[in-house]
Parts: structure tokens; sequence; C-alpha cells
């Protein structure tokens, strides 16, 4: 007997893996299939033992990184003491990340996650509760947490969307007006309390 084959040994985590390889080296646009099957030196009927359609891959693979995303979120705020400023702080992770892995950040701002299914609705609600934990100085219910949420992810999804555009053509620094709007958030989240 020889070797198990590659089609033949592959998990879907290997599957996963690769994509997120593929992203890293290529962008967003190389999470498909038949992309993956290749850098693995496979065929995709190998992958569809593990994920049923490319949108199943597409939704795994943006699960994952929502994970490593707030696996590296958590570790940054792990010592700090939890008051309004580390607002801004999770802002620049967020900035800083989306600049370091385009590709990641694009796959995770373009699958979308429903509550209705079951992986997707215990990373949402692990997005919830580390909001919940970075937001503890403001005191906010499960209502306004979800405010501030959807308000924080567009203002903050919104800017990164613009700077990567490059329609951010005026003079003043990008920096600061970054600066400037997560300021104005934290003052929005206190609004909503």
């Amino acid at each position: 007997m020889g070797r198990p084959t590659k089609e033949n040994s592959l998990t879907k985590q290997d599957a996963i893996a690769a994509a997120i390889e593929c992203i890293d080296r290529e962008g967003a646009s190389a999470l498909g299939v038949s992309r993956v099957a290749r850098f693995l030196g496979i065929t995709p009927p190998a992958i569809y033992k593990h994920l049923e359609s490319g949108a199943a891959l597409q939704k795994a693979t943006a699960i994952e990184l929502w994970r490593q995303y707030l696996t590296k979120c958590q570790t940054t705020i792990a010592e700090k003491t939890i008051t309004s400023d580390l607002l801004k702080q999770l802002g620049h992770f967020t900035r800083n990340f989306a600049k370091t892995y385009p590709g990641r950040y694009e796959v995770m701002m373009q699958v979308q996650l429903l509550p209705s299914e079951p992986e997707a609705a215990a990373i949402i609600q692990e997005c919830l509760n580390f909001l919940r934990q970075a937001l503890n100085a403001y005191e906010l219910n499960d209502t306004q947490l979800i405010d501030a949420m959807r308000m924080l992810n567009a203002a903050i999804y919104g800017f990164i969307a613009l700077e990567r555009a490059g329609l951010m053509t005026l003079e003043r620094s990008c920096d600061r007006s970054y600066d400037v709007m997560l300021e104005a958030l934290m003052v929005a989240i206190e609004h909503i309390k």
C-alpha cells in the first residue's frame, strides 16, 4: 500500500488554510475552488468533499479570518484597562490590519455571515461579546450594542474603503482625519447610551 494522495488526506481546514494563503499572495479574487485546488496540486472535486460549493469555501474562509482577527484583537487588549480610549486603539488596529492584510480584510467585509447559520452565528456572537468587552466602559444594553457595532463598522469600513480606493485626495492627513472620526464615534456612543 502506498501513501495516501493529497486528495485523500485533505481536510476542510487544509482547504481553508490554502485559501488564506492564496488570498495573502494574490488578493481576495484568489478565493475560489479552482484556484485553491491548483495551489494544493489537487483537483477541485477533492475540495467539494469538504465544502459543497465555492460559496461554502468563501464563507468558511471568512469565518476563519474573523476568528484570527478576533484572536489578534483580544491579544491587543488582554492586558489593557477597559476605557473609552480602547475604542480608538481598536479602530487603529483594524485600519492597520486592513493595510497589512488587504485581501483578508476584503474577504471579511464582502462575505455575508447570517445569524441563522450555526458557524456564522458563533462568530457573530464572538464579535458582539468582544465589542461588549471593548465598550464595557459605556455600559450599553444589547440593543445599544448592536447600534454601536453597526455604526462603528460602517464608519471604519467606509473610511478604509475610501482610503484604499485613493479617494481621499485633500491635503489633510488621513491619519489625523481618522483620529477625529474615532473621537467623534466615542461621542456618538455616549449619545446612544
